[in-house]
This record gives C-alpha cells, structure tokens and sequence, in this order.
C-alpha cells in the first residue's frame, strides 16, 4: 500500500465535517429558539457568539498540546467533549445555558484545526501539503452541502433538540475510528511500508529544521499579516454559517426547509473552489519555490474576488442576484482556505501545531465580533446591509495587507 497517507487526510475530513456540522447547527434553529426563549436577533447573536469565546480560549493551548503529545491522543480526546457538549446543547433551558454548552463546544472543538496542520506537516512531503489541507478543509462548506438540508430537515421533523443529540453521536463514532487507525507519525503505522515512507519523507529534510521560537512565530511579518487575514477570512465564513439562513428567513421570507436546499449551491461552489485552490497553490509552488507565488498571491486574489462578489447584495434584493452573489462570495472567500495553513507549516515545521493555533486564536476573535455584530447591526437598522458591508471591509483591508506588506 502507497497511499495510506491519504486514509488519514480523509478522516481529518470527516472530523473536519462533524465539527461544521456541530457548529452550525445553531443557526437553523434561530426561528424556533427566539419562538421558545423570546430571543432578539442580538440575543441570538450573543449565544453564537459564545463559541468564538471558547475556541479562543482553547486552540492556542490545543496546538501546544498536539506538538507535546500528538494529535492521535489529544484529538481523540477532544472529539469525544466535543460530542458531549454537541449534545448538551439539545437539553439547554434557556439563554444562559445555551451560551455555556456553546461556548463548551467552542473549548472543546480548538484542538481540531491544530490537529489537523500536524497530520498534515509529519504525513504530507511539501508538494502535497496544500492539496492535503485543502482536502480536510474541504469539509467545512461541504459540511453545510449536506448539513444544510439535513439539519434543517431534523430542526422540522424531530426538533432542534433532538437534532444537536444526534450529530453529537457522530463525533463519538469517529473518535473511535481515529485512536484505531491513526498513529502520530508514518513510522509508527503498521499500514505504511517503505516505499510510502520514502515518498512522505522526501522533501523533509530540505526544510528548515532549526527549532522555532515564539518569539518568531509571534513576530513574523508573513505569520502576523497571514494572521490577520485569516481573521477576516474567519468573519467572512462565521458570518455566513451563524446567519446566512437568518438573512434569508428575515429578508425574502423563506422557510427554513427551503432555505436549507438554497444554501446547497454556495456552499457546493465553495468546496470545489477550496480544493482548486490546493491544487493551484501546490502547482504554484512546485513551478517557483516561492511562498509568496504560491501562498500569498493566492490568498489576495481570492479575497479581492469575494468583495467583488458580494457587492451586488448592497444594491439589490433579487433573489436570483442574491443567489449568484453569495455563491460566488463565499466560494472566493473560502478558496484560498488551504493556503493560510500551509504558510504555518511551511514556516514553523516543528512547531506547525502551535503556529496554527496562535493563526486559529485570530480566527476565534472573528467566531466572536462576527455573530455578535452581524446581529446586532441587524437588529438596530432592521436589515444586514450594514454587517455584509462590515464583513467585505474586513475582507478588502486584509487583500491591501497581504499584497502590499507580505513580501
């Protein structure tokens, strides 16, 4: 066998997928929880944004954690709280609860992404790196292709109590399948033989294997710019898993049935776009050698597309308009998603864990402002004008920073 390496990129996939799912899962519930708890749109986007305050508080620590004790032990071990914590939200009583169990799921989800770079930097030689990443990223819109009309299937036909106890069943499934097919490094699995380890080796030991510092990972111009870009690609992505289905129930009226099959197509769109933008970005790097090509010139571009994209929704209220715009915005937005993670493992090899998780601490203060603010700028102007204007404003600064000062 050559490929096992790819088995475990594709269960960092399913993780990937059950972590989205988890996460948002709480925004096809908006219409029944303000009905049972008398919730305002800033109430709902206080709850939301709870799990951004809990995954701050974790994945800087997670990533410490996975570089000292490897990603099969503790990724293995937060899969399972996190399913607990899935689950907890089901059997909430109110506003206070539901902000603890979310913010519960946030602590308990922050080891993922650090996980995640760390299979990838010990399992994937460098031309595969980005391809790799993009693959497990992919996870995140696919997760809302199928969640989309699943969950909003379950919220209808079981409830959305029920619906958060049975996706925290999945999580513990693959927990199980993890800490029996994973080990830390390729040497240490029974499934890879010689050959697959010459091929996951090779490039290795040309990289920089000098010990990173903190130092260095706190003051890299490339790691901070790459840091502030992932929090705007963060506000974009909270932005519309926690309340793109309440814009479209709150602005065009839809049912959540049907908003769950619209928000098919985006999301869809976004997962192609991700892993094109892997490919590209490996294809890049294997034509130049060069970061800068192959990461960053990647990363600008798309977020410049996003902007582009989501324009019309500042001026128009077709739904057909609305339906190529987000599509279009997201998928840009989402695409250069690979590339961010590769710059930490391309810069910070040995510590890769660790440098994602101070990336993904970004990423977190964005899970936090991003609900909340898109909640209540709708709440005190009656409409997302507004947030949509504040997410693209995020998303242009962080291009004009990247294209400009990330040399």
């Amino acid at each position: 066998m050559t490929s096992y390496r790819w088995v475990i990129i594709i269960l960092a996939f399913l993780a990937t997928i059950i972590n989205y799912l988890d996460r948002t899962a709480l925004s096809y519930a908006i219409t029944p929880l303000q009905q049972t708890y008398h919730l305002t749109n800033t109430d709902f986007g206080i709850i939301a944004s709870a799990f951004g305050i809990g995954y701050l508080i974790m994945t800087v620590i997670g990533g410490v954690l996975v570089d000292k004790f490897g990603a099969r032990k503790i990724w293995t071990f937060f899969a399972i709280l996190w399913s607990i914590a899935c689950a907890s939200i089901g059997l909430a009583t109110g506003f206070a609860w539901l902000f603890i169990f979310r913010m519960l799921l946030g602590v308990t989800e922050g080891p993922n992404f650090p996980a995640l770079t760390r299979v990838a930097a010990d399992w994937l030689p460098v031309k595969e790196r980005a391809r790799a990443l993009a693959l497990g990223l992919a996870a995140v819109p696919f997760a809302s292709v199928i969640g989309a009309p699943i969950i909003s299937q379950l919220v209808a036909n079981i409830g959305w109590r029920l619906m958060f106890i049975v996706l925290g069943l999945l999580g513990l499934i693959w927990a199980i399948c993890w800490v029996s097919l994973f080990r830390n490094t390729p040497k240490e699995s029974r499934f890879v033989n010689q050959e697959e380890l010459a091929i996951i080796h090779k490039e290795h030991g040309s990289l920089n294997q000098t010990k990173t510092s903190w130092r260095f990972m706190l003051s890299n111009r490339t790691l901070l710019i790459n840091n502030y870009a992932f929090f705007a690609f963060g506000y974009l992505l909270f932005f519309a898993i926690t309340w793109l289905p309440g814009y479209l129930e709150q602005t065009y009226h839809m049912q959540i049935k049907n908003v769950g099959w619209f928000l098919v197509a985006p999301w869809l769109l976004a997962t192609l776009f991700i892993l094109a933008g892997g490919a590209i970005s490996d294809w890049l790097w294997q034509k130049t050698k060069s970061i800068r090509i192959a990461r960053s010139h990647l990363i600008w571009i798309c977020q410049l597309l996003s902007v582009f994209s989501f324009t019309p929704l500042l001026f128009t209220h077709s739904i057909m308009v609305t339906a190529f715009s987000i599509s279009l915005g997201v998928a840009f937005g989402l695409m250069p998603n690979a590339a961010f993670y590769a710059i930490n493992a391309d810069l910070a090899f040995d510590r890769a864990a660790t440098s994602l998780g101070i990336m993904d601490a970004a990423f977190a203060v964005a899970g936090i402002l991003a609900p909340l603010l898109t909640g209540w700028l709708a709440h005190i102007t009656g409409n997302f004008e507004g947030a949509i204007l504040l997410m693209m404003t995020f998303t242009f600064s962080s291009a004009m920073l990247i294209l400009l000062f990330q040399k």
